[in-house]
């Protein structure tokens, strides 16, 4: 009993740690942003802020954060849209239909997930440059589509054939043709599966930065990693205040993303983890 006692409080201390060396950096970014734009962040109490809240409004406006998180916004969702349509649909003809060109594909899909991004950077940008989709949204929507598109296949395909045929088999004598089968009666049961999709390759669409800047090369067509550089470069290190308060309003979208997924994200971890 004496051991399992002390196992459960190391572990315990160990959670706790693990925590505490996760949130503390995050805690100390949020302090800088809310110090006032005199104050050194070693002086006085270093755990208390000002609570300048002016380095919000300041940081907003100098930075051009906003119009670099729209940018981002409409490249998640765009890469977003694409994959899920595209990959769910691919992932449903692989695990449905296990045909050695199927086989063949999947293989090769699987094959791309351990080539790194950066790789194909330089043929992207040849072929980008021959459709004009250079410094354009839907071009960077179309490279990160590209990227993303092996891992929404491999997700799709690995929980659907989980999934009994028979479901097929009874939307197909109420008339259902294979695309609706998939639409109305196999896409509604693997919302893990399009959770886990989004929250594991959102949030690397949301801060991608080695192909954006090549691909994006404008200050209006930025996204927020490219902003958040630029404007860091332009101070130095001279106004810790501003760019930990532009790094702050940055992460807001992706945490409320998290909040609001993170339980169908866990689950389908979970399930995932049971069916591989």
């Amino acid at each position: 009993m004496k051991e399992n006692k002390w196992g459960k409080a190391l572990r315990v201390l160990m959670i706790l740690i693990i925590c505490a060396a996760c949130l503390i950096p995050f805690y100390v970014l949020l302090v800088l942003s809310l110090n006032a734009p005199s104050r050194v962040f070693y002086e006085g109490n270093i755990f208390m802020p000002n609570f300048h809240w002016q380095n919000f409004i300041d940081a907003w406006n100098k930075s051009r954060i906003g119009t670099a998180m729209l940018n981002s916004a409409i490249i998640t969702a765009g890469t977003l849209i694409v994959t899920i349509v595209t990959g769910g649909l691919a992932g449903y003809a692989i695990a449905r239909h296990s045909t050695r060109y199927n086989k063949f594909v999947f293989g090769l899909l699987i094959g791309c997930m351990m080539i790194p991004g950066i790789i194909n950077t330089v043929p992207l940008y040849i072929l980008m440059r021959q459709i004009n989709a250079i410094d354009t949204l839907w071009g960077m929507i179309c490279v990160c589509s590209t990227l993303a598109m092996p891992s929404a296949v491999f997700i799709y395909a690995t929980f659907i054939r989980a999934l009994p045929r028979e479901m097929d088999e009874a939307a197909a004598l109420d008339g259902c043709s294979p695309f609706a089968t998939f639409w109305r009666v196999i896409f509604p049961m693997i919302k893990p599966a399009t959770a886990s999709f989004v929250i594991l390759n959102g949030f690397g669409i949301w801060n991608n930065y080695a192909q954006a800047v090549f691909f994006l090369q404008s200050r209006a067509k930025q996204n927020i990693p490219q902003a958040l550089s630029v404007f860091f470069q332009q101070f130095a290190g001279a106004k810790w205040h501003l760019m930990a308060a532009t790094a702050v309003i940055a992460i807001i979208p992706v945490v409320i993303v998290f909040l609001v997924f993170q339980k169908q994200f866990i689950k389908g971890l979970s399930d995932g983890a049971l069916k591989g």
